[in-house]
Parts: structure tokens; C-alpha cells; sequence
């Protein structure tokens, strides 16, 4: 009964998903089939129950002895009516699973793939929570629902209509009686569902701000310890608590109505089907048996009709999702390039920006007029303020994004006649933040290349400085790696990516200020492996510590999307420029810090 995000268009996300239980309508007609006799053979046992009443009545009415030879074959009748059923209660779940399983495994193998083929700019535009939630927790809900809700949709509307016609068949004057409360119990699922819905979604709603506060307050505990705030903490924790506690109280008191409603429901229809049949079994117009057999399906017909009111919530719940996550297989891709003729193995890493622009908004110019020339080998560093433009170039020379005009070439070549994956095969990045999965060092390291053999994976960690703290660890280069790569320290954790970026063997590097997050003595090996990396390679550097940069071929110095200033390190102090001012501040800053 919890209130549910609806989806914005019923029908035509509904008719979609249909298309994805396409493939298996043979299953789901064995599916049917089954719940129709499960429920056939659970509705028919009733009946029987009822002649054996009627029988054991008459013997009582009549002086005659108990038919014991009678009642022994209604009990194997009853006995065998149960495993049946019970059977085909079995094989309607089995094949429903492997249908609910199926459909969802495909569609979660629709939504990888699709990430995979989406541009750089949607991860760019929308929340990585947002994503996550649509990839796990939006498939997690369809699977949970779609397996309960179809096969409780099957077996209640069956179980009513096999109820409804046994009822007519024993006595229609009987169903009458009984139908009478039908609307009764509808009614009362739909006040107490419209009472308790508001105070579930403020539960909701709740729930969502402590876990937010708790997820705050438990990730920067050391912020929240260091400022002494832990009594204000606790306080707002207390306020939303409590906040929680009265709305999934009045949530749990108010749907909780509903099954006593629904009983006393139950209740009227047996007395009233009580009093009919009295009157009914005096006059000779029924056995005592049938009146038994309308209470029993008096009493199983409200069961189905609150399952049907839960699982309308249920499908709304999952057809909400489903249009979550069609939205995200809606969105526009990267569109698909054939591999360029040319053998990448003849470019050596010469890098020119011809009159390069481009802006993520219109109107927003990020790069204006760019031109720029870079030889083989040279190391170009590219340093400025918050929003210069420093990471946009990389995104430009990576095609992540592509130039609005102009045209970025290596050796000659348009970026744009090569794929994207060509392009981007010639290339390595070295982050400030070091990206390594959960998995053995030995395969972190080969993440680089495929199918890199051992001998070249400890080559490279010995180039990049990290084969001798390897060496130290307990498995060596079998040692697992966290999901967070804790059991290693920052500065060899970056070594790892070093190395990764190594057995690459890229033309082009992309360094983003590596050392910034490191210790002095850890900086040292780091700085080694990576002047060992940018050997004989053209380099893009990202700056943040001037002091890094001194020895670099030609040092760019942007600001708001201009390349305000050009040269080398000594070239740009004697400018006494943007460069120098910025060089001066940081280096004052550094002596006093020191």
C-alpha cells in the first residue's frame, strides 16, 4: 500500500514492456495454463467438502449409518485434487522465474550497453547517483515485481471467476448473497489506500533525509569531530527520527486497517450467506454441504481482491522504473564510425589545434580561436584558474566532446577521419584521482594492454618505479586490490597507474597533476616514473603546482577559454605576466607553508 512513483505515460510504457515478455508468450501461456488448474483443483475441493458434510448430515437425518466407503473416496478425491494443485503451483512458479529472470537479464544487459554507447556529455549532465539508480536499483524493482505481480494478477482472476461460477452452479440466489459485499470490499480498499498513501510518501520522504544526514555526517565525521558539531548532529538526526517514527506510524496504524476492514467484511457476506442458507437447507432447496462449500468461497473471494489492490501499486511501482530506464535507452548516442585505413603504428604524436571552438551551451564559448603546433616528443604544460579550459582541451584531444570549428589533427590527420577508439588508442591519462578496480595488481597493470604477459607487466612496474613495493606485498602481483584499493598506499596507487599507462605504450600522454596528492618522499618515485613515462612521447600536462612544470617545452596559460600567454618557464617570469604572478604566489605561499 506504499505510495508509488507512477509513470507519466501508462500505456505506451506498459505496451513497451509487453514487447520484452514477447519473446516468451509461449511460456506465459504455460504459465496460465498451469494457474488455471492449480486453481481449478484448489476451487473444486470446496464442493467435495460439502458432499461430505451433506452425506455424514443425511446419515444423522435419516438414522442410517455413516457411508464411510463414500467419505473414503472424497478424501483420495481431496487428497489427490491437493497434489495437483500443488503441482501445478510448482510448475507455474518455475517457469514464471525463469521468465521474470530471463527478461530481466536482457534488459540489464540492454541498459550496460547502452552506458557504454552513451557520450561523455550525459555523464557529464546527470547525476552518477541518477545512473546507478537506473542501471541497479530500477531493474532490482522491476524483477521484484514483475514475477509476484504477474503470477498473482494469473491466479487471482482465475481463482474469482472459478469461485463466481462454482457459486453459480451450486446456487445462484447463494452468489447473489455473496456478491452483495464485493463493492463493500472495494470501497474499503480504496478509502484506506487513499488515507494511508499520503503518510506513506511522507515516510518516504523522510527516509530519505536521515539516510541523506547519516550518509553526510558519517563520510565527514572527522569534518563533523574536528568542529565540534556532534551535538548538533545528533539533534537533527533526533528531529528527523522522530518526523520518521509519527508518518510510518500513521502509514503502518492506517494500512493496517485494512485486513479487520476486509475481515469484517468476510464476516457480513458469512452471515449473510449463513442466514440465506439457512433458509435455503429449510425449505429443501440446497444441502446443508453447499452452504458450507458458499462459505468457504465466501471467505477465499476477498483474498484475491486485496492481492489484486496491492499489486496495482506493485505494477505502477515497476512501470514507473521501466520508464526510467527506457528514457535511458531513449537517449541519443555516439554515433557509430567505421576504423579509419591507417596504420596507427606510422604516427609519431605530432599535435596541431587549427582554429579550434568550442562551448558545451551555446552562447558559452569555452575555447576560442585556438591554434597551436606540437612536435614529437615536446611536453606541453597547460596551467590557469578554475574554468580556464585546462580539461577541455583533453576532452577535445580524447573526442570526448568535438570541436564546434576548427579542426584538431595528429600528424597531418583530422581527429574526426579517425574513430573514436582510434583515437583514443593513442593516447594515455595519468589522473590526479588514480582509478584501479577490484582485482589483482597483475591485472590493473595489464587494464593497459590486452593480453599483456607477466614478463611485460612487471617490465612496466619496474619502469614506473612500483615492482619493489609489489615485491613487499604478501601475494606480490596476485595481491587483491579493494573495491577502494585501501591495502595501498596514495602514492602507489598512482605508481599502478603509471605502470598501466606504460605497457600501453601510447603516442600521446595526458598527465593531470599526478603528484598533487602525494607525500614529498613518495613525489620523488612517482616524478621518476613519470619523466621515465614521457620519454621520447609528446605530453599534455595539467598544472596545478607550477614548481612541476619548470623543465616543460612550452607552457600554456589560459583564462576564460584564451591562451593569454605562451612560452617557457623562464620566458613567461620574464614577461612578468599572468604566469609570473601566479608562479610568485604560489611559490610565497609554498615558503611560508614551509
Amino acid at each position: 500500500m506504499m505510495q508509488v512513483q507512477k509513470p507519466k505515460e501508462f500505456k505506451k510504457t506498459f505496451r513497451r514492456f509487453l514487447q520484452y515478455l514477447k519473446p516468451r508468450k509461449y511460456a506465459l501461456t504455460l504459465v496460465t495454463i498451469a494457474a488455471i488448474f492449480a486453481t481449478l483443483f484448489n476451487v473444486i475441493s470446496p464442493k467435495y467438502l460439502g458432499d461430505a458434510t451433506s452425506s455424514l448430515f443425511d446419515s444423522f437425518i435419516q438414522g442410517t449409518g455413516v457411508d464411510f466407503g463414500y467419505l473414503g473416496r472424497i478424501l483420495i478425491i481431496l487428497v489427490f485434487l491437493y497434489l495437483l494443485s500443488s503441482l501445478f503451483s510448482f510448475i507455474q512458479q518455475y517457469i514464471m522465474a525463469g521468465v521474470s529472470q530471463r527478461t530481466i537479464a536482457e534488459m540489464r544487459q540492454e541498459v550496460n550497453e547502452k552506458l557504454t554507447r552513451l557520450p561523455i556529455s550525459y555523464f557529464d549532465k546527470h547525476k552518477h547517483g541518477d545512473i546507478l539508480s537506473r542501471a541497479v536499483n530500477d531493474i532490482d524493482n522491476i524483477n521484484n515485481s514483475l514475477q509476484q505481480a504477474l503470477t498473482q494478477v494469473i491466479t487471482s482472476v482465475i481463482t474469482v471467476i472459478g469461485i463466481i461460477i462454482m457459486m453459480l452452479v451450486i446456487s445462484p440466489i447463494l452468489t447473489l448473497v455473496v456478491l452483495i459485499t464485493i463493492p463493500l470490499s472495494f470501497v474499503v480498499v480504496r478509502v484506506v489506500a487513499s488515507f494511508s498513501q499520503k503518510h506513506f510518501k511522507t515516510q518516504q520522504e523522510e527516509l530519505g533525509s536521515i539516510n541523506g544526514h547519516i550518509e553526510e555526517m558519517y563520510t565527514g565525521h572527522q569534518v563533523v569531530k574536528a568542529f565540534g558539531h556532534e551535538e548538533e548532529s545528533i539533534e537533527e538526526f533526533d528531529e528527523i527520527n522522530e518526523r520518521l517514527y509519527t508518518a510510518g506510524w500513521k502509514a503502518q496504524f492506517i494500512s493496517g486497517i485494512m485486513m479487520p476492514l476486509m475481515t469484517f467484511v468476510g464476516h457480513l457476506g458469512y452471515i449473510f450467506v449463513s442466514i440465506a442458507g439457512g433458509l435455503l437447507v429449510l425449505n429443501g432447496s440446497i444441502r446443508i454441504g453447499d452452504v458450507q462449500a458458499f462459505i468457504q468461497y465466501s471467505q477465499q473471494l476477498s483474498q484475491p481482491m486485496v492481492q489484486v489492490a496491492s499489486v496495482a501499486n506493485m505494477i505502477q511501482t515497476a512501470l514507473a522504473s521501466a520508464e526510467r530506464i527506457f528514457n535511458l535507452l531513449d537517449e541519443e548516442e555516439e554515433p557509430r564510425e567505421e576504423r579509419a585505413a591507417l596504420d596507427l603504428d606510422t604516427l609519431s604524436g605530432q599535435v596541431s589545434f587549427e582554429h579550434v571552438e568550442f562551448s558545451y551551451e551555446e552562447g558559452t564559448p569555452i575555447i576560442n580561436n585556438m591554434t597551436l603546433d606540437v612536435e614529437h616528443g615536446q611536453t606541453i604544460a597547460i596551467v590557469g584558474p578554475t574554468g580556464a579550459g585546462k580539461t577541455t582541451i583533453i576532452n577535445l584531444l580524447m573526442r570526448f566532446y568535438e570541436v564546434n570549428k576548427g579542426n584538431i589533427k595528429i600528424d597531418g590527420v583530422k581527429l574526426t577521419d579517425l574513430s573514436r577508439e582510434q583515437v583514443r588508442s593513442l593516447f594515455a591519462m595519468v589522473l590526479q584521482d588514480t582509478w584501479l578496480f577490484n582485482g589483482t595488481i597483475r591485472d590493473n597493470i595489464g587494464y593497459g594492454r590486452e593480453e599483456a604477459t607477466l614478463e611485460e607487466i612487471v617490465s612496466a612496474a619496474r619502469s614506473a618505479y612500483a615492482d619493489d613495493f609489489i615485491r613487499t606485498l604478501p601475494d606480490g602481483y596476485d595481491t587483491i586490490l579493494g573495491e577502494d584499493a585501501s591495502n595501498i598506499s596514495q602514492g602507489q596507487r598512482q605508481l599502478l597507474t603509471i605502470a598501466r599507462a606504460l605497457i600501453s605504450d601510447p603516442k600521446i600522454l595526458i598527465l593531470d597533476e599526478a603528484t598533487s596528492s602525494v607525500d614529498t618522499r613518495t613525489e620523488m618515485n612517482v616524478q621518476k616514473a613519470m619523466n621515465e613515462l614521457m620519454k621520447g612521447r609528446t605530453s599534455f600536462v595539467i598544472a596545478h603546482r607550477l614548481s612541476t612544470i619548470k623543465d616543460a617545452d612550452l607552457i600554456l596559460v589560459m583564462n576564460h577559454g584564451d591562451v593569454i600567454e605562451k612560452g617557457t618557464h623562464h620566458e613567461l617570469l620574464e614577461q612578468k605576466g599572468f604566469y609570473a604572478d601566479l608562479y610568485y604566489s604560489q611559490f610565497s605561499s609554498e615558503e611560508e607553508a614551509g
